[in-house]
């Protein structure tokens, strides 16, 4: 068994130049929400779910984006009721939120 059942990673990356990046559409915010969530629903820690800053991951087209593993399921959010449908129906019940999921073609 894994340390950790789900990661799920938040890109934070700002760009300097002006290109668009997942820290101009709320993606510190969304961290920060889905961190408390995953906390109050007691599903933080070993065994359990880990929520982590990442860097650039390079699906900036489809941003803000978060990938989930070990499923690779990778996600784009608008507010705090997507980020609770992830938590809620992916990392505490194992479906994947087909609806807020990022088409496999969307790249930088």
């Amino acid at each position: 068994m894994s340390y950790y059942k789900h990661h799920i990673f938040f890109c934070l990356n700002q760009r300097e130049n002006g290109d668009a990046c997942c820290a101009q559409q709320g993606a510190q915010a969304a961290f920060d929400h889905c961190k408390q969530q995953v906390k109050a629903a007691g599903l933080a820690g070993p065994g359990g779910v880990r929520v982590n800053k990442a860097g650039c991951l390079d699906r900036c087209a489809g941003g803000p984006v978060a990938v989930v593993y070990p499923e690779e399921t990778w996600y784009t959010f608008v507010d705090a009721s997507d980020i609770d449908e992830i938590v809620e129906r992916h990392l505490k019940g194992g479906e994947k939120v087909e609806r807020l999921m990022l088409a496999p073609s969307v790249g930088r």
